[in-house]
């Protein structure tokens, strides 16, 4: 049996996530990609309840079961964009930083550069970011799985 830790988020934290969340869709990129993007970083730090809603979102957002099974294996399928492979790999090579990874490394962020805006790599960066903080919270405080927000 898992024991779950609850611990209630302030209403300051609320909003500051809340804002957070605004300025990501507000960077200009498709909120299909981002879901994408989210469901990637959950895979990788096996948030399985970012993982349930992850897919959830997407499917509701109109993306295909068959692109949600192959997220895991976006280089060895021919379901995805350039674009979306430049995110998925920008995705990766920041979430990965503490298995001793190279990180985003100047290739990564080029190609990135090469697909998006200014104000769309920071949005990318930002989700990137606010899905490894809510994969890192779930993790510790053993959320599981079936849950959607």
């Amino acid at each position: 049996m898992t024991t779950t830790t609850k611990s209630a988020a302030s209403t300051e934290v609320m909003t500051a996530i809340g804002h957070l969340n605004r300025a990501i869709h507000a960077g200009g990129v498709d909120p299909r990609l981002l879901g994408l993007v989210h469901l990637r970083v959950s895979q990788i730090n096996s948030c399985s309840p970012c993982v349930y809603a992850g897919v959830a979102a997407a499917k509701k957002h109109g993306e295909t079961d068959e692109r949600l099974h192959n997220v895991a294996a976006w280089r060895d399928t021919p379901f995805f964009s350039d674009t979306e492979r430049a995110a998925l790999a920008l995705a990766e090579a920041a979430t990965r930083l503490q298995d001793g990874a190279a990180g985003v490394t100047p290739e990564i962020r080029e190609a990135a550069a090469a697909h998006f805006t200014a104000e769309q790599l920071s949005a990318l960066t930002l989700e990137i970011a606010l899905t490894n903080f809510f994969n890192r919270i779930n993790r510790t405080n053993g959320e599981q799985a079936g849950k959607t927000w």
